[in-house]
């Protein structure tokens, strides 16, 4: 009879505790919750990268009008010259598919490339390009589009490299080596400038079949002529 009570008394007393309501600790007065601290969303990639095509060589002639020893007239030079030997890896400035590729009398052999919002690039002077680049070929940024060469109207082994919006050519010391978040943080107004002032070119060699023309300069050395705009 007294084991039936007690198991009677048990089964009550588990009954209540399972009724009960759960015990709260007694807060801290004073003591503030701890705080979760939110991680900052990672910022999205750049939309814009160009790296320079030839990595740690120098832009040796620059964008802008320039005359060169056999021309009666300055003209403008679309792009940069960076001189590197012969054979040296020519790098794609930026992700992009090959326009085309070929061979021009003044630029040589040459690899054009296509970039998103209508921008191009351009490699010339070239020994030749790259295995597989070919028209409709796509390139990453880095990858080896191109050897280095002195093909066409060239006075010696170097890279002539341009950059474009359109047909719009651009100053590409205003892009190598940057990136941009967005299609309106590029410098295109700025890049399509041209100074008014003549660059006067020094070679190491005329180029063959070029004849020498007569130079003419002002009294301060200065040239003054009018500038037709002209490929190389």
């Amino acid at each position: 009879m007294a084991a039936t009570v007690g198991a009677l008394n048990g089964v009550a007393a588990f009954g209540a505790w399972m009724t009960e309501p759960p015990a709260v600790a007694a807060a801290d007065e004073g003591v503030a919750p701890p705080v979760t601290e939110l991680e900052a969303p990672e910022p999205p990639p750049p939309a814009f990268v160009f790296d320079a095509p030839l990595p740690g060589r120098v832009i040796d002639s620059p964008f802008g009008l320039r005359q060169l020893p056999w021309e009666e007239n300055g003209r403008l030079h679309q792009g940069v010259d960076i001189a590197a030997p012969a054979g040296a890896l020519v790098k794609a400035s930026a992700d992009g598919v090959v326009k085309r590729t070929g061979v021009s009398p003044t630029y040589g052999r040459f690899v054009e490339v296509m970039h998103k919002g209508g921008m191009t690039t351009l490699y010339a002077h070239l020994k030749a390009p790259a295995r597989g680049v070919k028209q409709g070929a796509y390139v990453r940024r880095g990858s080896t589009v191109a050897f280095v060469g002195n093909s066409g109207r060239s006075t010696g082994s170097h890279l002539h490299f341009e950059i474009r919006k359109g047909d719009k050519p651009l100053n590409p010391a205003f892009f190598i080596g940057r990136s941009f978040a967005e299609a309106e943080d590029m410098p295109i107004r700025a890049a399509g400038r041209v100074s008014k002032k003549v660059r006067l070119a020094v070679v190491s060699k005329w180029p063959d079949g070029v004849k020498g023309a007569p130079v003419t300069r002002t009294k301060s050395g200065r040239v003054r002529t009018r500038i037709p705009v002209s490929e190389g």
